[in-house]
């Protein structure tokens, strides 16, 4: 099916998706802002998580569901679609070598879905606070 959009318009929408300081980003930053955590922003360690505790090593991503692949939510585009495919497979691969390398540093790495946070951000902040305050899991 081909696009129905021209190439510059295409690039034009996806270039305004937010990479950073999306929606379920910023609740989740806001819940555990209001109970006293304190984080970094996407600090400038490997793979850049949304959020960075560097005194408890604990690493915090918000994943979205089409940009990693979401089971729950897959729903492929149907325009370019060998793009896309090889695109979040990369992503997804991506994510794993990034989470390993971070564990193998000592981190924890938490990854939530965009539709967790969305749905309910206080169970996401409850799991990360649970973290920080000694349960390593």
């Amino acid at each position: 099916m081909p696009d129905t959009l021209s190439p510059t318009q295409r690039a034009r929408c996806m270039s305004h998706n937010r990479s950073t300081d999306t929606s379920p980003e910023l609740k989740l930053r806001r819940q555990l802002w209001r109970r006293g955590y304190r984080y970094r922003v996407h600090a400038r360690i490997r793979g850049r998580p949304d959020l960075v505790f560097k005194r408890k090593k604990v690493a915090v991503f918000v994943d979205g569901c089409f940009w990693h692949g979401c089971q729950q939510h897959k729903n492929p585009p149907r325009t370019n679609a060998a793009f896309w495919k090889t695109k979040i497979q990369g992503n997804l691969q991506r994510d794993h070598k990034i989470t390993k390398e971070l564990t193998d540093a000592g981190w924890v790495v938490l990854r939530f879905w965009e539709h967790e946070v969305k749905r309910d951000a206080k169970s996401a902040a409850a799991r990360v606070i649970s973290i920080l305050d000694g349960g390593r899991t």
